[in-house]
């Protein structure tokens, strides 16, 4: 990526980021109805500073097929709070036992396990309250939901996570690895991709290139994770590494190595960027962010 098209590319991620940090403050302030203890155990990691990307994702699809509607960001927020109950989960003793997400103590940590669990459990059903909300036909609303509630469900982003911790400490392949990050990594980059062209009233075409664009991505992102966690910085990662190789984890660099998944990942985002080649150059900053993806130190 040259120089001007970093800076590009920053500028506008900068934009999003800002949009979408707006918004979700403004969806995560809750009537008397909600106990204060729960609405700060959600904010403390919703809002605390982050990389936005699926949201991100969902706002860049719109704009590479046409325009925003008022589903674009409503779907946004959605992804980005399924993300974060994804993450409040994760974390917990049962789960990945992580005390540091986003450079903050997790949720667990700071408001206990079962105040993380029903903030994880709030920020799942709001998120498709949200997307009820918005001004829009109801026909576009309800094929919102069932592909945002098929992303998050037993088959896709939950089963995955489900699969990636019954691997742990065994012996496992390739195949196997990929199809665990395709559910639990890879599903809400493809429902964001897709969520922001149907947003956007694209063609089927359309859908199913952001779609094969996403799974790429999505590959690509969790394998340049597997890498950060052996060779990161935790202070720019903002959480712990060297946990994946602690607790067993299956990964890429312990299946592969480390040269031969950075090639699998750059394979992978020059695989996902041929998927923009019909588009114009609306689709640019699609581009720009797999290769921002590829080389990110965070």
């Amino acid at each position: 990526m040259s120089t001007s098209g970093e800076v590009l590319l920053s500028q506008y991620m900068a934009q999003i980021r800002h949009d979408v940090d707006l918004a979700l403050a403004e969806v995560a302030t809750y009537s008397e109805g909600c106990p204060q203890v729960l609405g700060d155990a959600i904010r403390h990691i919703l809002l605390a500073p982050g990389k936005r990307l699926r949201p991100m994702l969902v706002l860049m699809a719109s704009d590479a097929c046409g325009e925003r509607s008022n589903v674009t960001m409503a779907s946004a927020c959605a992804v980005e709070m399924i993300h974060t109950y994804s993450l409040i989960h994760d974390d917990l003793p049962a789960m990945d036992d992580d005390e540091l997400r986003r450079g903050r103590p997790a949720v667990h940590v700071a408001y206990g396990e079962a105040n993380a669990i029903l903030a994880g459990d709030a920020l799942l059903a709001q998120a498709f309250e949200v997307i009820t909300r918005c001004e829009a036909a109801a026909e576009l609303i309800v094929r919102c939901l069932q592909e945002l509630t098929a992303a998050a469900g037993p088959c896709q982003l939950v089963g995955g996570q489900v699969d990636d911790l019954q691997a742990e400490n065994r012996v496992g392949t390739a195949e196997q690895l990929q199809k665990i990050h395709e559910r639990k990594t890879g599903a809400m980059f493809r429902v964001s991709l897709r969520l922001g062209a149907i947003a956007a009233n694209a063609t089927n075409e359309q859908i199913a290139r952001l779609d094969t664009y996403g799974k790429h991505l999505g590959l690509a992102f969790q394998i340049v994770d597997d890498l950060l966690d052996e060779q990161g910085d935790m202070q720019q990662l903002g959480k712990q590494t060297g946990k994946d190789t602690a607790q067993g984890k299956l990964t890429y660099p312990a299946l592969l190595g480390i040269q031969e998944s950075q090639q699998l990942a750059a394979d992978l985002i020059r695989q996902a960027c041929e998927q923009l080649e019909p588009f114009s150059e609306t689709a640019e900053p699609l581009r720009q962010l797999a290769y921002f993806v590829l080389q990110r130190n965070n």
